[in-house]
């Protein structure tokens, strides 16, 4: 008897654990698949560019063109404002403020 109520006891302990995880990674990641999803506090959440492609493309355009218009002395201070003119106008044009 005392192995039975050990084991039943055990049984219990085993089974809320096992089913808190994930039978596999596909099921775990299920809600991801979308552009939106709904979390489990109700939200909307959505999938969009957080805007690094336009971030490098910007920030070396500008790079190039404020090398171009500074054309006195060793055009490094121009050449580094327009990196972050760049990177910055990049970054604006490439992220998304909306899922649609």
């Amino acid at each position: 008897m005392r192995k039975a109520i050990i084991a039943l006891s055990a049984l219990s302990m085993a089974i809320p654990v096992s089913m808190a995880i994930p039978t596999d990674g596909v099921s775990a990641r299920e809600h991801y698949r979308y552009r939106e999803w709904r979390g489990r506090d109700g939200r909307t959440y959505c999938r969009k560019s957080d805007g690094t492609t336009g971030l490098i493309i910007g920030g070396v355009g500008g790079a190039l063109v404020g090398r171009a218009i500074d054309t006195r002395g060793d055009r490094a201070t121009g050449t580094i404002l327009g990196a972050a003119g760049g990177a910055l106008l990049g970054k604006s044009i490439d992220s998304k403020r909306r899922c649609r």
